[in-house]
């Protein structure tokens, strides 16, 4: 496991959050339906197209990190069934050290 890789609830956080800027950027284009002439023609269109590009990158995204969690989860299933001695050791001594841990509090 790498230590640059973000916890699953700041992954849900951040698409949470790309989702709230997609839906802000499109009640921007629906209140900017008032204004005339091509500029603002233009200016919806540049807004549409961002847009398509923003939902294509978060699904991109969405699927980018089911498929590293499936790869993870797999893995460890793997490694489980091959050791299952040390699986259960290590899990006991994961556990021993966050008893610990939180003894001291």
């Amino acid at each position: 496991m790498t230590s640059k890789a973000a916890t699953p609830s700041t992954k849900d956080a951040l698409l949470d959050e790309f989702q709230a800027l997609v839906s802000d950027t499109e009640k921007l284009l629906q209140h900017s339906a008032s204004l005339a002439g091509e500029q603002a023609e233009a200016l919806r269109d540049d807004i549409r197209s961002s847009l398509g590009r923003a939902r294509e990158t978060l699904h991109d995204a969405e699927a980018a990190l089911r498929e590293q969690g499936k790869i993870a989860v797999d893995a460890t299933e793997q490694y489980v069934h091959k050791h299952p001695w040390q699986a259960l050791g290590l899990a006991a001594a994961i556990g021993l050290v966050l008893g610990l841990l939180i003894s001291r509090r």
